[in-house]
C-alpha cells in the first residue's frame, strides 16, 4: 500500500493523524472548515453537569438533564415510539406523514453513543433528527441496554435484533445504513461483524462518529492527546472497559473493532476531531479498513472534541459533519435500486 501525509486546512497532519489511502477507493479528506465555534460553550456546560456525579448512573442521568437544554427536532420531524422485537426506540421521520415499513425511502439504524451506560434515543433526537433531514432517510434510534444492568455483549444483542427488525419491516439491506458515535460507533462495527459472520444481508453503508474502537486504550493519541481533550480521559476509557467487559478479554475482534479482519464490510465514513484522545481509534481503523478492502473515507476535523456532532444547533461544524454523513449514506443508499 501507497500512503500519503495531507494538511488538513494548513495544519500540519502528519501519518498518525490523518492519511490517503488507495486501496479499494479509500481516502482521507480534510473537514471543510477549521473554525471551532461553541466547542467552549459545550464543553463548558458538559463539564459542569459532571459536577457532583459518582457513578455511571450519575453521570446517565447528568448527561439526559444536560441534553434537554438543547431544541428536541429540527422543525417538520416527526418522532413516535417502535418496538423492534422487545429493543425500545423512536421512529424519526422527516415526512410527519410516513410510518415504519412504509418504504417510502431508506432507514438508518442509528447507535447512540454514551460509553455504552447513558445515551437514549431521547437524547439523541436532535442528531438523528438532522441526520434524517440530510440523508432523506427515516432513522430508527434505539434504547439499546446499558451498562451496568446490562454488560457486553447485551448492546450488540440488541442492535443485531434491530437489525433484523428492519429486515423483517420489508427493507431490503440495500435501502439500510448504519450509523453511531463513541460507544455507538463501535456497535456500528460489531454488529455489521456479526452480520457478516452469519452471512447475513450487509446494510449500504456504515458511519461511524469517533468511535470508541480499541477497548484497551491503546493507541498513541490517548497520551499525546490528553492535554487538549476536554470530554474524555484514559483512565476513564478504561474504566467503562473494566464493567462493559466483565472480565472478557477486551483485546477480542468481538467488542474492539480495530483488531478485527474487516474484509467484505460495507463502505464506511469515520469522523473524528483533531482534538480527540480517540484520533488514533479512527486513523488506524481506516489504516486496517484499506488494508482490508473495504472502501474507507477517513474526516479529520480541526479543532472538534468528542461528539460534537451531538450539538448541531450550537456548533456550526457539527452541523456540517451531519451534512456530511447524510450525504454519504444518501449516496450509497442512491445507487442500490428502488424500494420492492
Amino acid at each position: 500500500m501507497k500512503y500519503k501525509i495531507v494538511s488538513v486546512l494548513g495544519l500540519a497532519v502528519g501519518l498518525c493523524a490523518a492519511a490517503a489511502f488507495t486501496a479499494a477507493d479509500a481516502r482521507a479528506q480534510s473537514a471543510p472548515t477549521a473554525a471551532s465555534d461553541g466547542i467552549a460553550t459545550i464543553v463548558a456546560m458538559r463539564q459542569q453537569s459532571l459536577v457532583g456525579t459518582h457513578d455511571f448512573l450519575d453521570r446517565r442521568a447528568a448527561f439526559e438533564k444536560l441534553m434537554k437544554a438543547f431544541p428536541v427536532v429540527p422543525a417538520g420531524v416527526a418522532i413516535r415510539e417502535v418496538d423492534a422485537d422487545g429493543v425500545p426506540g423512536k421512529w424519526v421521520s422527516p415526512d410527519p406523514v410516513d410510518s415504519p415499513g412504509a418504504h417510502k425511502r431508506g432507514v438508518i439504524l442509528y447507535l447512540h453513543g454514551g460509553g455504552f451506560y447513558s445515551g437514549s434515543s431521547d437524547s439523541h433526537r436532535m442528531l438523528a433528527g438532522t441526520l434524517a433531514k440530510d440523508a432523506q432517510a427515516d432513522v430508527l434510534l434505539i434504547d439499546y441496554r446499558l451498562m451496568p444492568e446490562a454488560v457486553y455483549p447485551a448492546q450488540i444483542d440488541d442492535a443485531v435484533t434491530s437489525y433484523e427488525w428492519l429486515l423483517k419491516q420489508g427493507y431490503p439491506a440495500s435501502k439500510i445504513a448504519i450509523a453511531g458515535e463513541s460507544a455507538g460507533g463501535n456497535l456500528v462495527f460489531e454488529l455489521a461483524l456479526r452480520l457478516r459472520d452469519a452471512h447475513r444481508p450487509l446494510p449500504s453503508s456504515m458511519v461511524a462518529m469517533s468511535p470508541i474502537m480499541d477497548l484497551t486504550a491503546s493507541g498513541a493519541s490517548t497520551q499525546t492527546n490528553a492535554a487538549i481533550d476536554p470530554v474524555l480521559t484514559r483512565a476513564g476509557l478504561l474504566g467503562v472497559t473494566r464493567v462493559y467487559m466483565h472480565g472478557g478479554d477486551p483485546r477480542s475482534a468481538a467488542a474492539s473493532p480495530l483488531f478485527a479482519d474487516l474484509h467484505g464490510l460495507p463502505p464506511l465514513l469515520l469522523q473524528v476531531g483533531q482534538r480527540e484522545i480517540l484520533l488514533d481509534d479512527s486513523v488506524r481503523t481506516a489504516r486496517a479498513a484499506a488494508e482490508d478492502g473495504v472502501a474507507v473515507e477517513l474526516q479529520v476535523w480541526p479543532g472538534m472534541v468528542h461528539q460534537w456532532q451531538l450539538f448541531p444547533t450550537v456548533v456550526p461544524a457539527a452541523r456540517r459533519a451531519l451534512g456530511e454523513s447524510g450525504a454519504f449514506i444518501r449516496a450509497h443508499m442512491a445507487g442500490a435500486g428502488d424500494m420492492p
